[in-house]
């Protein structure tokens, strides 16, 4: 009987302990689960982007000056004094409109003389050639000398001579009066009046009376240093960058001087093929269509265009790169999630993208958002990013923009695939 109390007490004893370390087993795994949660939670979490490789044209910005497509001074060009003005500044002439009329009366009586002293040469000249018809017959008989009839002759001429030159004294007289109705050389815009009615022209030297400008199209012409012409033709050799379209010229964009962006895109016309040597530029100039009248001669703008195309760019985000002595650097999250910093060589930007052309190959997972809180070797966990880059895919060159198009727009880029969560 003893002996069964003591064998029920051994197994209550080791029931007893059995249950203590199974129940210190499972304390041990919570608290195992718990750290690993914790250390998990702990892990700070990167907002990243992965990052295409694509082929973009290079755009070049500079500023530049607007210059009317065709300009004429309208000058005065028969002297008098102006009795009219024909125009209202700033409005649209056809070529031929009259702007200004100069008081035509002396010029008529100028006309008037020139075609009396006309007539009285051409009378003087009939008298010279009836008188060599008649010296003709005497001289044959003898009549008269050989001396009477050169004289006769040289008379003639003479008298000849002096009509033609009252045939030009006419003449002028003609167009002077023509003159008085100063017309428009060019179809354009008129500019301000140099002078009102009542002013004296025209008598010493030919006065300004106005200008008319043709500013549908219109020029602008800027300058490209040097140093990039070079370097962008030493590429194109080397085939880092590749030729756009051969058939077209370049375009050209403006922005205007309030910083908005001209609608409508234009085309290179002109590159010098010297350098100027005070500037260390390369003078150029583009043709813009201009039929609101909207760019005026003058006017300083923002010039972009674009140039070759460069088949390796790689978009990030403004804020993703960060500039340090050693250059610039993004960070990119690798396959294990830990962080790495990247050198990367990018110059130019558009929007808000940095436009890399080394560093990156396309596909990396680069971190968008505060990044400075990132360092090289931390790990993190990945969260894709869902806002949309700031460009666009090129357009084709030979696409006609749309009415409410804004060409100058930055080309925006598709929506950023989403990076994997580990």
């Amino acid at each position: 009987m003893s002996s069964k109390i003591d064998n029920r007490t051994r197994f209550g004893m080791l029931t007893g302990v059995s249950a203590s370390l199974i129940a210190s087993v499972l304390v041990l795994a919570a608290c195992s689960d718990r750290g690993k949660k914790d250390a998990a939670d702990a892990t700070p979490e990167a907002v990243v982007r992965t990052v295409e490789r694509r082929a973009e044209p290079l755009t070049t910005q500079q500023p530049g000056r607007l210059e009317a497509y065709r300009s004429a001074d309208v000058r005065a060009r028969a002297g008098g004094v102006v009795i009219e003005r024909r125009y209202q500044e700033g409005q649209k002439v056809a070529k031929g409109d009259v702007l200004f009329r100069i008081d035509p009366q002396p010029l008529s009586a100028a006309l008037d003389a020139a075609r009396g002293a006309l007539a009285k040469a051409q009378a003087e000249h009939d008298s010279a050639r009836d008188k060599i018809e008649r010296y003709r017959g005497l001289l044959e008989e003898r009549a008269i000398s050989a001396r009477e009839d050169a004289e006769s002759r040289a008379a003639e001429a003479r008298a000849r001579a002096d009509v033609l030159a009252a045939r030009a004294e006419v003449r002028k007289a003609e167009l002077n009066l023509g003159y008085t109705s100063v017309v428009s050389p060019i179809a354009g815009r008129v500019r301000r009046a140099e002078v009102t009615e009542g002013a004296l022209v025209g008598l010493d030297s030919a006065t300004l009376l106005t200008r008319v400008e043709q500013i549908d199209p219109i020029y602008v012409n800027f300058s490209q240093p040097a140093a990039e012409v070079y370097a962008m033709t030493r590429d194109l050799r080397a085939g880092k960058l590749q030729h756009g379209s051969e058939s077209a010229a370049p375009q050209v964009h403006v922005t205007l001087p309030d910083g908005r962006e001209y609608t409508l895109p234009g085309k290179l016309l002109f590159t010098d093929l010297a350098v100027d040597p005070g500037t260390d530029t390369i003078a150029m100039r583009a043709l813009l269509p201009n039929p609101d009248g909207v760019l005026l001669p003058g006017a300083f703008v923002k010039v972009s265009m674009q140039g070759a195309v460069n088949p390796n760019i790689v978009r990030v985000p403004r804020e993703s790169l960060t500039r340090t002595a050693d250059g610039a650097v993004v960070r990119v999250v690798d396959a294990q999630g830990k962080v790495r910093d990247t050198k990367v060589h990018a110059e130019a930007i558009d929007g808000r993208d940095w436009l890399v052309t080394d560093g990156l190959k396309g596909g990396e997972k680069v971190i968008v958002h505060n990044v400075a809180q990132f360092s090289d070797g931390m790990q993190v966990k990945l969260k894709a990013d869902t806002t949309e880059s700031t460009a666009k895919p090129a357009a084709p060159r030979d696409a006609k923009p749309q009415d409410n198009a804004n060409p100058v727009e930055p080309i925006r880029a598709g929506p950023a695939s989403k990076a994997e969560t580990q």
